[in-house]
């Protein structure tokens, strides 16, 4: 079938990945179906990478990839992105039952040096349990102190805390140190990468293997960006949380029928709060949907009281 003929937006299976960090609030407050028994950390909800791969789970594109989709019907589904070898973006949904690492990722010069991929990213808190954001330094520092400090083990007195709560957002450009504390559900909307350098892992040992995760300190090192003092949460400028040439997020709350975006221009939608519809495709908190380039009915309708969601696009090329 040609995606022209297309009637409702394309759901995904989502792709479960277990952490040490783990939970299973995607289950409880999210309503998904983890494997059991499993610490899962992550839903990897939209991605096309060699070694995860979306999956069409609905209508009768069922069962076609995400990167088929991106190579055989750009203009259709994607409509006048920049080109890439792949679809740019990766969305998650992370249960941050215990913290995560402090880390870093590159941006593209130390991505390119280092044989990683860059990598900026956007946190939505969509729920949060009396934690926090580990974000930037909340001083000046220098590099040789910072590596000192890292050596004697008070690396985390010269990083910056934010206490967080349901609703907030941050932007992490690459090159920022941060973390999450524990009790933080995310939806997370990134570059396309998987490459991670950890500071410390909070001497954590490893159930797997019996030991502490391996870290990447040097190569960490070459990719903080040391000027990064006291970095704040996002002021939403209206609906508008992000706009960079990676991705456009705006926060809508629905009242009422609206187009997710302009006939010709394909967007993502993630319900926050409520519920809501798309032709015949609904969405509940934590599901999320593409609407396609060509569909002709993208209107988003509330189904309930109290919608909310994230709306994402890619500035055209």
């Amino acid at each position: 079938m040609s995606p022209k003929n297309l009637t409702t937006p394309l759901t995904f299976e989502p792709i479960f990945q277990e952490r040490m960090w783990g939970g299973r609030r995607l289950e409880s407050e999210f309503h998904k179906k983890l494997p059991r028994q499993k610490r899962i950390g992550e839903a990897w909800e939209i991605v096309d990478r060699t070694e995860a791969q979306s999956v069409v789970a609905n209508g009768p594109l069922r069962g076609s990839t995400l990167h088929e989709l991106w190579t055989r019907h750009r203009e259709e589904i994607f409509g006048g992105v920049p080109d890439t070898p792949r679809f740019p973006l990766l969305i998650k949904v992370i249960d941050a039952q215990d913290k995560l690492s402090l880390q870093v990722h590159p941006a593209d010069d130390a991505a390119t040096r280092l044989g990683g991929e860059p990598k900026s990213e956007f946190w939505y808190v969509a729920g949060a349990k009396k934690t926090e954001l580990f974000l930037g330094f909340h001083k000046p520092i220098t590099r040789k102190e910072f590596e000192e400090a890292v050596r004697d083990g008070t690396a985390l007195d010269y990083v910056h805390k934010i206490a967080v709560h349901a609703r907030d957002a941050v932007f992490l450009p690459a090159g920022r140190i941060h973390a999450t504390g524990a009790g933080n559900l995310l939806i997370e909307i990134q570059q396309n990468s998987d490459t991670t350098y950890r500071i410390f892992d909070w001497h954590r040992i490893d159930p797997t293997t019996g030991k502490q995760r391996e870290l990447h300190v040097q190569r960490a090192i070459q990719c903080i960006d040391f000027e990064d003092v006291q970095p704040k949460l996002i002021e939403a400028r209206g609906e508008l949380l992000v706009s960079h040439s990676l991705f456009e997020i705006q926060k809508w709350t629905l009242d009422g029928r609206r187009d997710a975006a302009p006939l010709g221009q394909f967007a993502i939608i993630c319900c926050l709060t409520g519920s809501l519809s798309c032709a015949s495709v609904e969405l509940a908190p934590g599901q999320i949907f593409l609407v396609p380039a060509q569909l002709k009915d993208r209107a988003v309708r509330p189904a309930t009281d109290n919608v909310s969601l994230l709306r994402v696009t890619i500035p055209r090329g």
